[in-house]
């Protein structure tokens, strides 16, 4: 499971000229579930989202978290962060979930994140959607559930 986080002072998912979704401060994430993707993978991003420390303190570091600053999450799904390009011009999404895995776990990781607290607007899942942000920083970080498992992988 992938996300591509990206602070924002806003962002917004339109679909058809309609606005479904829209945040102020807070992190756009765009979640890729992979095939092998479980729930324990999801927990790792939903709490990792929660919990990352990249908004500016009164020092102008970065060291605070989403419920410091009173921010939001606006969740989109992104089957494309599971493209492989490494074999000619086409991507593949081979390694990418069927939308019935994919749509449980993008469905989980919002109530995870909304079990911290922390308001969670959507996209839709599968929809081809119109994404509006205002990146802050800018600050983009990459997160990979394959991090937990080599984290464990050392002990």
């Amino acid at each position: 499971m992938r996300a591509v986080l990206q602070r924002v002072s806003r962002a917004a998912v339109h679909i058809g000229g309609e606005t479904v979704g829209r945040i102020d401060t807070g992190f756009l994430v765009l979640l890729g579930v992979a095939e092998g993707d479980t729930e324990a993978d999801a927990d790792y991003l939903a709490d990792k989202i929660a919990r990352l420390r990249v908004f500016r303190d009164g020092e102008d570091k970065m060291n605070l978290a989403l419920p410091d600053v009173g921010g939001a999450v606006l969740l989109v799904s992104q089957f494309t962060l599971h493209a492989d390009t490494r074999k000619g011009n086409r991507p593949s999404f081979i390694r990418a979930a069927g939308p019935e895995l994919g749509e449980q776990l993008y469905e989980y990781v919002k109530a995870r994140i909304a079990s911290h607290g922390l308001p969670v607007q959507c996209g839709r899942f599968g929809a081809m959607m119109d994404v509006e942000l205002t990146n802050d920083g800018p600050v983009t970080i990459l997160l990979d559930s394959e991090d937990r498992n080599r984290k464990n992988q050392k002990k």
